[in-house]
């Protein structure tokens, strides 16, 4: 007789095979448990019946046997009718929350489903393809954005077979290069488990300039990754280099440019879901920054005579923390340091090289430590280019 736990240690091929074998019923659409369920039934079904078949052969039966087959001569007319099968009753509670449960994890697993998918349908607002888009929020964080038809998750779960049912939906954040064209420079960082009725995702990466990728798809027990859509590579900036992005994107609107091009957009090989992306959700075309700010109106604009000023200049911040009531010179001038001993000095920064030593030193003037900053600006200012007008 098979037992509860000893099915649950095989895989649900050979449960299938099994469950064939006995002669369950439906057995395909069933899931692991339900398998195990039902084979245990069947089990004892088969036990309770071969021990049925044991009474009728024990020495009483065969005693009384005689005299049910005179009862049977005496009544030809009557025929033994079967008795169905007894199956375990049902509490309808119970089916109700496995019925509720099942289609929770449905919902769940299915990337295509949305809480407006109903408004956007009928707005015909609806996907019109597969695709995932990676934004670059800041230097510590990344945003991936996506849309998936739901003929897709269909093909998804026709193509892993059994494997689908225990696949998760996932985000596989890919190390890679920006420009990289092939997979040998690419290296698998994390699979990041999401799920149904979202259309965006927030990822956590370390600090640095480094490039990434994104795949979404599902991922089965045994590994297999089915990917669903590929994302257009980014690099981020350097920490401290720019203010944190916004969170959503009407305060996108404000910051385009500068996160359309930390994503990739002006890039030689631009992606064009990105540049899709972009242009639908702000309403505006994206592309280069003279192109799209000016449009052919510079071609008039050029074509008169006027004063352009164009003048760019640089300064830099020097910070730091040290001790409260220590003592802190830059180049031989003091430093005001805040309560808790950090400090920081706006400079000019001239067009040539600075060495400026930062010294401080401790409250009883016992020790001091010296940092030395080499600073180099050259500055270089390119011909103007003038763009031929269009009549």
């Amino acid at each position: 007789m098979y037992t509860t736990a000893a099915l649950k240690t095989q895989t649900v091929k050979d449960l299938g095979k099994l469950a064939e074998k006995v002669g369950v019923l439906g057995w395909r659409s069933m899931r692991k448990d339900e398998l195990v369920r039902a084979l245990v039934r069947a089990a004892k079904r088969k036990a309770a019946k071969k021990a049925s078949k044991t009474a009728k052969a024990s020495p009483a039966a065969k005693k009384a046997a005689p005299a049910r087959r005179s009862a049977s001569v005496k009544s030809p007319s009557r025929k033994a009718t079967p008795r169905p099968k007894a199956e375990p009753p049902t509490d309808p509670r119970v089916a109700k929350k496995i019925q509720r449960a099942n289609a929770q994890r449905e919902r769940q697993k299915n990337l295509a489903a949305s809480a407006g998918k109903r408004k956007s349908a009928m707005n015909g607002n609806g996907p019109k393809k597969d695709r995932v888009v990676l934004l670059v929020r800041d230097a510590y964080w990344l945003q991936a954005c996506w849309e998936l038809l739901g003929a897709s998750i269909e093909r998804a779960r026709a193509a892993m077979a059994e494997q689908w049912h225990s696949a998760k939906p996932v985000l596989r954040l890919v190390r890679a290069d920006a420009g990289s064209t092939t997979n040998s420079s690419e290296q698998i960082v994390r699979d990041i488990e999401i799920h149904g009725g979202v259309k965006t995702w927030y990822i956590d990466i370390p600090g640095g300039s480094k490039g990434y990728r994104v795949d979404v798809g599902y991922l089965a027990e045994n590994g297999r990754f089915y990917s669903l859509a590929r994302s257009n590579a980014v690099t981020t900036p350097r920490p401290g280099s720019g203010d944190s992005a916004a969170n959503d994107w009407t305060e996108i609107a404000d910051n385009c440019e500068k996160i359309y091009a930390l994503s990739g957009g002006y890039s030689e090989d631009g992606n064009g879901e990105l540049q899709e992306l972009f242009e639908e959700r702000l309403g505006r075309r994206m592309g280069s920054p003279a192109g799209t700010r000016f449009g052919m109106g510079a071609d008039k604009s050029l074509g008169r005579k006027c004063d352009f000023d164009f003048d760019v200049d640089a300064e830099m911040i020097v910070y730091g923390v040290t001790k409260p009531n220590s003592h802190v010179t830059l180049a031989g001038t003091p430093v005001k340091l805040q309560p808790d001993g950090s400090f920081s000095a706006r400079l000019s920064m001239p067009d040539r090289r600075q060495v400026l030593p930062v010294v401080a030193s401790s409250p009883d003037g016992v020790e001091q430590h010296t940092v030395v900053l080499a600073v180099e600006r050259n500055t270089k200012v390119m011909e103007p280019k003038i763009r031929e007008s269009s009549e």
